[in-house]
């Protein structure tokens, strides 16, 4: 299937059935595979991307079609980022690097997909319209198929932390996969933004999936001089000035802000390897906070486990409620 139409258009398609939400117990890919095309946030570059249904325990790869052999397939896996500068890029020995991956993992991961090949002709995930919406309308429009394998979790045994009073990120044990959110900024566009999401509930079309990635007019110059956000525009990000919003459209959530924090979030954390049973919490956190998150976590045996998904059915926590513990501890 060839999905090669805008973001807009993607978006005001015909009624997809959603998908039911609840976590599986066993594992799951795409029935078919489909396709887009688009330009990269960072680069710039155009790029086709491809999604391609896996067999079990193969996880989220990817492989870039412009370059031969095995050297251009690389895991989305923590232990391979190699840039975490206003993006999540994962790379492999031979230098092949894919930027740009948190959103499209994120809604691999909001829809609970656990296997599939993506495929690029190009360095970076196309950026679409910036959100998590159109890769989702994509596995949705793929379809998912389970698969004759049982499905794992990580299990979050013992708080672990990384940053300090300005920005820090906590996973810390709980019966369920939550995350929460606290942002700050000056500007008075955004001002000081809380939410909690529970992962597993289903709720991540219509809770996080639309929320943009967003930038500062100010910043805009610097980026490009550093190679960043060369294939920014108002179509593909939110853009702040001051108290101001400039794109005409204004903002799909009033909170729009810290959704896309989320967004990020659930992302970087899928990085596991598999979905983590257990609670988030971002103060004022990105990319490269997330990575050391899940280094320090892994550097810690008696941190974790690999096991079933049984505690995702169970009655978790209030999400609020651990946040407010997540930002004490931090």
């Amino acid at each position: 299937m060839d999905v090669n139409a805008s973001p807009k258009s993607l978006r005001a398609r015909g009624a997809v059935q959603r998908s039911a939400g609840r976590t599986s117990v066993r594992q799951t890919t795409l029935k078919d595979v489909i396709s887009c095309a688009g330009r990269g946030l960072h680069t710039g570059a155009k790029v086709s991307m491809a999604l391609l249904p896996a067999e079990a325990d193969t996880g989220i790869v990817f492989r870039r079609t412009d370059f031969a052999g095995r050297g251009a397939e690389i895991a989305a896996r923590w232990d391979k980022v190699v840039d975490t500068r206003m993006c999540t890029t994962i790379g492999n020995a031979e230098g092949v690097v894919v930027g740009t991956i948190e959103h499209l993992v994120a809604a691999l991961a909001g829809l609970q997909v656990d296997n599939v090949t993506v495929e690029l002709n190009g360095p970076e995930v196309p950026a679409m319209d910036g959100s998590g919406e159109p890769f989702a309308f994509l596995i949705e429009c793929a379809g998912i198929r389970t698969l004759d394998a049982p499905r794992r979790v990580i299990e979050i045994l013992k708080t672990v932390s990384v940053g300090n009073d300005e920005k820090s990120a906590v996973l810390m044990p709980g019966a369920g996969s939550t995350y929460s959110f606290e942002i700050e900024f000056a500007s008075g566009a955004i001002g000081r933004q809380v939410r909690a999401f529970d992962l597993s509930n289903g709720a991540f079309r219509d809770e996080l999936a639309s929320a943009r990635t967003f930038g500062f007019r100010e910043e805009i110059a610097a980026m490009h001089a550093s190679g960043l956000a060369r294939g920014g525009s108002l179509a593909n990000a939110v853009v702040v000035d001051g108290s101001s919003v400039l794109n005409p459209e204004g903002l799909r959530y009033r909170d729009e802000f810290v959704r896309h924090k989320l967004l990020d979030a659930v992302g970087d954390m899928r990085l596991a390897g598999h979905q983590l049973l257990g609670h988030f919490h971002g103060y004022r956190s990105g990319h490269a906070l997330h990575n050391r998150l899940l280094r320090r976590l892994f550097a810690d045996d008696g941190a974790w486990r690999l096991t079933g998904t049984s505690g995702l059915s169970a009655a978790s926590e209030s999400a609020e409620a651990r946040m407010h513990a997540a930002r004490a501890i931090a």
